[in-house]
């Protein structure tokens, strides 16, 4: 055992630029952080992210964030190989577990046989069945939803069902209860879909409506044994911050921690690192994709980045000569690109130990998002699936 500890931070949706088969998803150009730094015409601040290596890991620097001459750690890409661009998809894949078949999508709305069984079981109409914007569907139907007592229902461009209700009309017991319903409906054969996401709204009307952090995922229960799960077998630590727990239903993880906020969840990093344990911690912080990315807020992106650069020198300065820190991303959201949904692109890969010997490593474009899982288990010592390749060797030599 090299580390003792791991942590992951997952930026959740900040892309580093297009997939190798962005055009087969229709996202040929996106590129999240790139975009990002042009809007901010090289004000977008991030030292620490900067010393670790981000602009040097970037087809072309990224404006405002300077290539490290030498980086403090290491640098890469990886690449996607899962049908899909949803957090499930990559959070999967980091451990182990690509998603080899496409997950049902609905651009049309779902078919009448669930739509029917959600309104039997809960006893409420639903409305909208169709893909939408989470903030303009609440905008356009809130008002509706508090007066009649109905269920938002809708989708997007990836396997969602997402149910959305104000907090003072449908209680969130009964909202997670109607959710765990509609889980049951849509475990295959006949439609499989990645994750039923319950969107509790707040506020007198449409025009003060705003979402709140008591979102919950209830997932597809996860298809083969990922590394989280081999973690624990091991008898090792395994820590999951943010929505972690619920992308993985649970399986592997030994405590998990609930975010409000992405500075919330880097309070709970913070807490976490306090205490001594041997294992993996894995964390995601999902207000760059739902607060920025899916709104098309470049502005708020860029700050949101900043915020949490801030908040990394914090987790540098306590990091142990034994732990070892990763940062990546599950798939891209370009702030700056058409539409409102994911965008598949390659994702950062950040890795930073105060015990390494030598800075400035050049991970290269790494094959799958499984590399970052199979190195995790390669420091612990144990065995994987032979999905993905370690790159532990490189950061210890």
């Amino acid at each position: 055992m090299t580390y003792k500890r791991v942590f992951a931070i997952v930026l959740d949706s900040v892309g580093a630029g297009p997939a190798p088969d962005g055009a087969a998803f229709g996202d040929q150009g996106a590129d999240t952080l790139g975009h990002v730094g042009h809007h901010f015409a090289g004000k977008l601040a991030l030292p620490n992210l900067a010393s670790l290596g981000l602009s040097n890991l970037h087809a072309t620097p990224i404006e405002g964030v300077p290539v490290a001459h030498p980086a403090k750690g290491a640098y890469g890409r990886m690449v996607e190989i899962s049908a899909g661009k949803d957090s499930m998809d990559g959070h999967w894949e980091m451990m182990g577990l690509p998603v080899e078949r496409p997950l049902a999508t609905f651009p049309k709305g779902f078919p009448a046989s669930i739509i029917q069984q959600l309104e039997a079981f809960s006893g409420r109409k639903v409305i909208v069945n169709r893909p939408y914007s989470g903030t303009e569907v609440i905008k356009d139907y809130g008002e509706q939803q508090m007066a009649t007592g109905d269920l938002i229902v809708y989708t997007s461009g990836d396997s969602v069902l997402q149910i959305a209700a104000h907090e003072e009309v449908i209680p969130l017991a009964e909202l997670y209860r109607i959710c765990e319903f509609a889980r049951t409906l849509v475990n295959g054969p006949e439609y499989t879909v990645g994750r039923i996401i319950a969107r509790p709204y707040v506020g007198p009307d449409k025009d003060h409506f705003t979402r709140t952090a008591n979102r919950r995922d209830f997932s597809l229960e996860p298809t083969g044994a990922t590394d989280l799960d081999r973690l624990k077998d091991a008898g090792l630590a395994v820590i999951g911050i943010g929505k972690i727990n619920d992308i993985f239903s649970g399986h592997g993880i030994t405590k998990g921690y609930h975010n409000e906020s992405n500075m919330d969840g880097m309070d709970h990093v913070d807490e976490v690192m306090q205490t001594d344990f041997t294992g993996f911690c894995f964390t995601n912080l999902v207000d760059f994709d739902a607060m920025y990315g899916h709104r098309r807020n470049p502005a708020g992106f860029g700050q949101a980045l900043m915020d949490f650069d801030r908040r990394l020198g914090t987790v540098l300065a306590n990091l142990r000569p034994d732990d070892l820190l990763l940062i990546t991303a599950d798939h891209g959201n370009d702030p700056c690109y058409q539409g409102t949904d994911h965008t598949r692109e390659v994702v950062p890969l950040l890795a930073y130990s105060p015990s390494m010997k030598h800075g400035d490593i050049d991970l290269g474009q790494r094959a799958t998002y499984a590399d970052l899982g199979a190195t995790i288990l390669a420091n612990f010592g144990v065995a994987g699936n032979g999905v993905g390749t370690s790159f532990l060797a490189q950061l210890t030599n």
